[in-house]
């Protein structure tokens, strides 16, 4: 592992430019930089991970706040990929390879999640708030030779893509969110029972310690399947081995217990707070037709546009885990959004 005094170096002549019209120069990724964080594919115990992202390197690189696992490939215009609930960096493992023709691609688990660390709660749940796992994501990136990138998000990782996107309006070039609103206030403020049923775990996972824990602890696998069985055959048999690794850790369960519990709190504190702040770079609203949403709010993008200067967007025909239901058609829609000047 570099140390933190090496982090911002990076090879001579890795300056590229951004396609025509975006506006902005990148740093390219330090091939030595990226070598040298590198690691082979081990959980934090040393036990064999499956490896889904061939070609791409693992490593774990220490930001100011955790330790995050990530895996990199490709080259080109660099794109982070965030993760949502119950997932891991996994859940790119279908589009990533396509998208690193193009692009540098960096999948990494949030803190709290996957091989990354399990951070302390912090007061108020601080240190599960959006705006921390943003930060760990920026770090990663600047540590990786990249000041600029855009971000690409599903589910929690839609939530901590549009934190960065608005506490670093100077590094986030393109923001794609995935079945997912500006923020948990929109959601919180229009509940239905309706909606409020189909998101029953949003309201178990925010009780406290160690009630969720316990109960989720008691039947690991039987809950986590519980997550996917409206996407019947889009998680590999691989993939949910990954995910169901990860999920055993009792310390994961009570970190993504975190994750909603600031979500429910510190997070919801700090949108109101910059509620009127638009996002200033272009975004990719996708969302899933059969997705649990009331009539009133199919039309996601009219959220969207609320919040960001320029937005765009559709629905897929797909339930919640879009990149492993209908993974050609999430490429075919980010690549073109990412390549668009």
């Amino acid at each position: 592992m570099r140390s933190k005094t090496h982090r911002r170096n990076f090879l001579k002549g890795s300056l590229g430019m951004l396609a025509a019209g975006q506006g902005a120069s990148l740093l390219a990724a330090s091939a030595q930089q990226i070598n040298r964080a590198a690691r082979p594919p081990q959980t934090r115990n040393g036990a064999a991970r499956v490896n889904l992202f061939p070609g791409f390197k693992s490593m774990r690189i220490d930001t100011s706040g955790a330790t995050i696992n990530a895996v990199v490939g490709g080259s080109g215009p660099p794109v982070l990929l965030l993760h949502g609930y119950p997932q891991t960096h996994v859940m790119w493992h279908k589009v990533a390879p396509g998208l690193a023709e193009r692009f540098t691609v960096v999948a990494a688990d949030l803190r709290g999640y996957g091989d990354s660390s399990k951070p302390p709660d912090g007061p108020n749940h601080s240190n599960y708030s959006k705006r921390a796992m943003a930060r760990d994501q920026v770090e990663v990136m600047t540590h990786l030779g990249f000041e600029k990138f855009a971000v690409v998000g599903h589910d929690k990782g839609s939530g901590v893509a549009t934190r960065a996107s608005l506490d670093y309006p100077d590094k986030v070039t393109k923001l794609a969110v995935f079945d997912t609103l500006p923020s948990s206030l929109i959601t919180y403020r229009n509940l239905t029972k309706e909606w409020a049923t189909g998101l029953y775990h949003w309201f178990l996972l925010v009780q406290p310690s160690p009630l969720p824990e316990t109960l989720i602890a008691n039947s690991v696998e039987f809950y986590l399947r519980s997550r996917f069985e409206r996407s019947p055959g889009a998680i590999t048999p691989q993939a949910f081995a990954e995910y169901l690794r990860c999920f055993r850790d009792p310390a994961t369960i009570h970190a993504t217990c975190e994750d909603y519990r600031a979500s429910a709190g510190i997070d919801l504190e700090i949108d109101e707070a910059d509620w009127n702040k638009k996002i200033a770079c272009p975004v990719l609203a996708l969302w899933a037709e059969r997705g649990n949403r009331p009539p009133a709010f199919s039309n996601t993008i009219d959220f969207w546009k609320e919040k960001a200067v320029e937005a765009k967007g559709r629905a897929l025909r797909s339930g919640h885990f879009m990149a492993e239901e209908v993974p050609e058609e999430t490429l075919a829609e980010l690549r073109s959004f990412l390549t668009a000047s």
